[in-house]
């Protein structure tokens, strides 16, 4: 009971400095809220360069209220003598991570008083005090100001909404680049949490590497060596435990996936969100998806586009995950397809070679080696894709298969790849960021694509004959973009995606070229993006 009580007092006086050092009362604290409370703790400035970089783990640029406490708690480390290393905190036990103190600050009080006769009175409306807040959601419908403003920007992700309603977004609605490329992002796009996507043919283990993650079944989960997972499922954060249908939500704007709607019903049916509360999916969403087929089963068509649909998923997910079985090395007509979807997201692919332990260590040799060589044919880069070895399940291995230097080498792979899936929530931020430029940068090559079709259309006569020929030759359209504004080819949208969508389109009603708008984007990839990266860098820089 002491414990508790003292761990309620600790909470509240850490509520009260949060509030002190929370200059602007807007429930974060900035660089600058940092640098003028934590000279209080009178450590060096390289002690509280790391303080902040261990704080703010996620790179966010701000301290919430439990980043803070974590901060607070290693100031009274630091003050005790201890190094602020990485591992500081996950070296200290539950019972010693309670017993850690408040730290001592000095002229706490005399800050107190400062702060209370310089913090003027929130504005009034009819003589009622009314708060300062700053919602983002007025980003969303707010018009475009000639000059980006970083005072009012509380956070990274924050900047980025404002910059994409009021930089790129009247860039993609003019060249209708939500139409040929992807949906226009809404709020819950830049707030949801990072997504890891587990692709494979049917029984890999994508289902059971998801139960072994979360030590426990998720509604709706199924297991079986037939074709189980009939339907994309979303592993979420919820407060109970249900399973939401498809239609449901694509609706709900609290979710980042409404841009589903666009592959239609037959998709929605086979669609679900699976919630339950867990520690690991408040920092993470798992993707599980249906087995893609092989041999026979392929001659069975889909009642939606699927590679379109794992297509959307890649470019949302933090993490792509491609499940091998040893037995299953073959890769399909579809598995290729769908392989080949995965286009300008080769970064986040990782390759499991699951259930290893079914064989034994010289055919896992020629197993890892075969698959190598398939992989080699498939994926288009230079570069050895990443595979991991191991068994993702809750079952002991199989000691008649697996020797000890095989059990060592599973339990390295797999502390790899969980150490790889843990670092995904810090990494975030970092991640929404190099989206958002590769976003922007697709976004001005298709308006360049558009404008161009545009300009090759005549006048008055012969549009049907010139719209056909621009379809025909619409590779050598893309090599004359190309070379006129000096871009490069890799960053080229697919020709034959690009020409079906094309299809049904009246290049004629297209727009010009607005080199203003082009100067907006660049302006903000070259200039207003650093500048907010610099504004939330770690202050002691």
């Amino acid at each position: 009971m002491k414990t508790e009580s003292r761990s309620k007092e600790e909470t509240k006086t850490y509520q009260e400095w949060f509030n002190l050092a929370d200059s602007d009362g807007d429930g974060r604290i900035s660089g600058n809220d940092a640098t003028k409370f934590f000279a209080l703790s009178n450590l060096s400035r390289s002690q509280l360069k790391q303080l902040w970089a261990l704080a703010d783990v996620k790179r966010q640029g701000f301290l919430g209220f439990t980043e803070f406490v974590t901060a607070m708690q290693l100031v009274s480390l630091a003050q005790a003598g201890q190094e602020l290393k990485s591992d500081i905190l996950k070296t200290q036990s539950k019972f010693d991570k309670e017993n850690i103190k408040p730290p001592v600050l000095e002229g706490l009080d005399a800050l107190v008083a400062q702060m209370s006769l310089t913090i003027s009175a929130p504005p009034e409306v009819n003589g009622t005090p009314q708060p300062q807040v700053f919602p983002t959601n007025r980003w969303f419908g707010s018009k475009s100001s000639k000059k980006l403003s970083l005072n009012s920007v509380t956070s990274i992700i924050d900047g980025l909404k404002r910059l994409y309603i009021e930089r790129l977004k009247p860039l993609e609605v003019a060249y209708q680049y939500n139409d040929f490329v992807s949906p226009l992002l809404t709020n819950t796009d830049f707030d949801a949490k990072p997504m890891v996507m587990l692709l494979g043919q049917y029984s890999t283990g994508k289902t059971t590497f998801i139960k072994h993650l979360l030590k426990c079944d998720y509604p709706g989960a199924h297991v079986g060596p037939e074709p189980t997972t009939d339907r994309f499922v979303v592993v979420m954060s919820g407060p109970d435990e249900r399973s939401i249908p498809g239609n449901t939500i694509a609706v709900d704007a609290d979710m980042p996936f409404g841009g589903l709607t666009t592959f239609g019903g037959s998709f929605l049916s086979k669609f679900q969100c699976s919630q339950m509360p867990h520690p690991l999916l408040d920092e993470v969403t798992f993707v599980d998806t249906p087995g893609v087929l092989s041999g026979e089963k392929q001659r069975t068509q889909r009642s939606y586009d699927f590679t379109g649909v794992v297509s959307w998923f890649a470019a949302k997910c933090d993490l792509i995950l491609l499940l091998f079985d040893p037995h299953k090395l073959d890769i399909s007509d579809e598995f290729k397809r769908v392989i080949a979807s995965l286009h300008g997201n080769d970064d986040k692919i990782r390759v499991v070679l699951n259930k290893a332990d079914q064989v034994d260590t010289q055919q896992l040799m020629r197993v890892y080696g075969a698959l190598m060589w398939s992989l080699g044919k498939v994926l288009n880069t230079p570069e050895v894709t990443r595979v991991y070895i191991g068994s993702f399940n809750d079952k002991p291995m199989d000691e008649g298969f697996v020797s000890p230097l095989g059990q060592d080498l599973f339990e390295k792979e797999q502390n790899n790849l969980l150490a790889d899936l843990m670092d995904i929530p810090k990494k975030a931020c970092d991640r929404r960021i190099n989206e958002f430029v590769k976003r922007a940068r697709s976004a001005k090559i298709h308006a360049y694509i558009i404008s161009h079709l545009k300009k090759e259309m005549p006048a008055i006569m012969g549009k049907a004959k010139a719209r056909q020929r621009l379809l025909d030759n619409l590779e050598e359209e893309f090599a004359k973009v190309q070379r006129e504004f000096h871009l490069p080819a890799g960053d080229f949208p697919n020709v034959e995606h690009f020409r079906e969508v094309l299809n049904g389109y009246n290049i004629d009603k297209f727009e010009k070229l607005k080199p203003k708008m082009i100067q907006a984007v660049d302006d903000m990839l070259g200039f207003e993006i650093p500048e907010l990266l610099k504004k939330f860098r770690n202050p002691y820089d």
